[in-house]
């Protein structure tokens, strides 16, 4: 659910002072020490009682320079030790060149009851520093002291900042419910911003009223906007498996610059249409710049496409080329760091400069060549409605070819021509031609996850299975697990382990082909052995027979889910076990025969098992047809796990008759 506010439809009311309404620090009361968690979460280890914040625009005396002030204050009461976690604080401080973030005024402090009374605990300053997590961002540390059961710990700083686009968000949810959350926000009257409320939950209150001559500038007073938003008994956020960024599902306040009315009466867009955008990527030397690169291909291409003889097999051999002259490091990015001439020098840069260098190698091959930009799963979505080119965080080529058209990530060596990393699939991406206009392209899976396993064995006298177990990996599957396998110095290795890994069954020995011809399917044969007698009675087998990726618990636990389930792509799994027995066997018990799907076509998963003519068979498939589903279905997807998952607890046993 989204809710789209505009500053300019803001009522103006009265007049107000800049102070809104804090709490006062250290205030703590019986009343907080005995709250009732049950009022909001039975199940919740920690709660927020008070949560306040405020931002607003001054001049820096030090710079002279326009900067956000951004204050923050929470008073958290923690119940049980799940929940010390809430007095471990990190703070993001974000960097742009040479400008960057400040956090001060930092104050922290635990209160217990003792006695009747709270006792405080004051936070040393030596409790607080600093981590460079890149060279974008530093994450500032502090925990808070002497937690305890039934502990509140009180905490509040302020953060300086000259990024003034997204001027300062505001989560209303968070990973434990809150009792009450509030915002107050004061924006000049010439700044207009687009404010939108994400997620599931609406606003318990909001306020627009007038505070005059706020900011000063260059002798100017100027009015400001002042805007409170207020949550209530706001529930935690849940994170479950298969979903994209939290960001694009928790309950928060987001705002975006979209022009400045100057004092010299010009006005400042920021939020353009995609027709300025499109023209501004192309002129970027960091990008558009880069994609006409071709100079720097033209005379290796005729070694390049030796042996290629259509488009298709061009394009593959100058992607594997692009993989294995470039390598990345670790940095996403929508725009070159320095150039792709210094990356192809240095062997080494960031996604943009691996993929631009691919486009434009591309070109040089006299291939349609196109730059995708788009957002990364763990970065959120990006706005529709108008361009926010600082939402975009990475960028992929499109190479054009017929009437197909190929997404491609040269940043891994083992990713196959045309499957982008998972990481890429969300949502939808822009492209960016350099002749014509850019347009919204679908970021899905190019091939499913395929996976398919097969033993043959035979029982003997001993009481052990012995045989040959073979898997076949294709798409995200075998992009998943040659990613496993290169993590190791060897393939004995990686073998060595996950034989480790399977203390039932011992791998005698292997045979794993194609790990780096990633156009084709992984294959992996093992020599297997494991005993099926229970020990006591050699006339009586127990087999569990999903030891091959058996599901042991479900991913899907909550009552209700407001966010989809994003698998990523669609997926198949068989299994097909075929074991020879001795003379006169017969099935005493066996996991049932299973035929279960999901509604609309969703899913399925088929299950049989049968002894005849002294063979034992299993065939077991697990389909998924869609890539996402949405809130509406995640009961069914619950009840399909839990269905399989009982299912599978039962052991196949197999009696001789003789």
């Amino acid at each position: 659910m989204k809710s789209f506010l505009t500053l300019f439809s803001i009522l103006i009311l009265t007049h107000f002072s800049t102070k809104a309404q804090d709490f006062t620090f250290g205030a703590i009361d019986y009343d907080e020490f005995s709250f009732d968690k049950n009022k909001i979460d039975s199940n919740a280890n920690a709660v927020v009682l008070k949560e306040f914040g405020t931002a607003r625009l001054q001049i820096d005396d030090a710079t002279g320079s326009l900067v956000l002030i951004y204050d923050y204050h929470v008073k958290i009461k923690i119940y049980n030790k799940e929940g010390f976690s809430q007095a471990n604080i990190v703070v993001p401080l974000y960097k742009d060149g040479n400008r960057q973030e400040y956090l001060r005024d930092l104050k922290a402090s635990t209160f217990n009851w003792v006695n009747g009374n709270p006792v405080e605990s004051v936070m040393d300053k030596k409790a607080l520093f600093e981590e460079n997590r890149s060279k974008y961002t530093t994450l500032t540390k502090f925990t808070l002291p002497n937690i305890k059961d039934g502990s509140i710990i009180e905490y509040r700083y302020n953060v300086q900042s000259p990024l003034l686009f997204n001027f300062r968000q505001w989560d209303f949810q968070s990973d434990i419910p809150k009792v009450n959350s509030e915002y107050v926000a004061f924006i000049p009257a010439n700044y207009n911003y687009n404010v939108v409320l994400r997620g599931f939950y609406k606003l318990s209150d909001q306020k627009s009223e007038i505070n005059r001559e706020c900011l000063r500038i260059n002798g100017v007073n100027i009015d400001c906007s002042k805007m409170t938003y207020i949550m209530k008994n706001v529930l935690a956020f849940v994170e479950e498996d298969y979903m994209t960024a939290a960001s694009n599902f928790k309950s928060a306040m987001y705002f975006e610059l979209s022009d400045v009315q100057m004092l010299n009466g010009s006005k400042q867009n920021y939020t353009k249409d995609w027709k300025s955008v499109d023209y501004d990527l192309i002129s970027e030397k960091r990008l558009g710049s880069q994609m006409k690169r071709k100079d720097l291909f033209k005379d290796l291409m005729p070694e390049i496409l030796t042996n290629t003889t259509d488009d298709l097999s061009k394009a593959k051999a100058v992607y594997n080329y692009i993989k294995k002259q470039i390598k990345w490091n670790n940095y996403y990015g929508k725009y070159s760091e320095e150039s792709i001439k210094n990356a192809l020098d240095t062997r080494f840069g960031n996604v943009a400069d691996i993929n631009l260098s691919l486009i434009s190698a591309l070109s040089a091959a006299n291939l349609d060549a196109e730059a995708v930009i788009l957002s990364t799963r763990d970065n959120g979505n990006v706005n529709k409605l108008y361009p926010v080119i600082s939402e975009f965080n990475y960028l992929v080529a499109k190479v054009n070819i017929g009437t197909e058209s190929y997404l491609l990530d040269a940043t891994d060596p083992l990713l196959p021509f045309g499957l982008l990393p998972l990481r890429c699939i969300n949502g939808q991406g822009r492209v960016i031609n350099l002749k014509k206009p850019s347009y919204w392209i679908d970021l899905k899976a190019a091939q499913k996850s395929t996976t398919s396993y097969v033993l043959t064995g035979k029982l003997g006298d001993d009481g052990k299975i012995k045989g040959l177990l073979t898997s076949t990996t294709v798409g995200y599957a075998a992009f998943n697990r040659r990613k496993e396998i290169k993590k190791y110095n060897s393939i004995d290795e990686f073998v060595e382990k996950l034989d480790e890994s399977l203390p039932k069954l011992s791998i005698k020995n292997h045979e794993i082909l194609k790990v780096d011809s990633v156009e084709f399917p992984l294959i992996e044969s093992y020599e297997v052995e494991f005993a099926v007698y229970d020990g006591a009675k050699k006339e009586q087998l127990f087999i569990n027979p999903f030891f091959i990726n058996r599901i042991a618990k479900n991913p899907f636990n909550l009552n209700e889910r407001t966010y989809p389930v994003d698998l990523g792509s669609v997926s198949d799994e068989r299994i097909v076990i075929n074991i020879n027995l001795p003379d006169k066997y017969e099935m005493v018990e066996k996991p049932k025969d299973m035929a279960i799907g999901l509604p609309n076509g969703g899913g399925r998963y088929l299950l049989q098992s049968t002894v005849s003519d002294n063979q034992l068979s299993l065939n077991q498939m697990l389909q998924f047809n869609k890539a996402i589903y949405s809130s509406d279905e995640y009961l069914y997807l619950k009840e399909f796990y839990s269905k399989i998952i009982q299912n599978q607890k039962t052991d196949l046993i197999i009696k001789s008759t003789k």
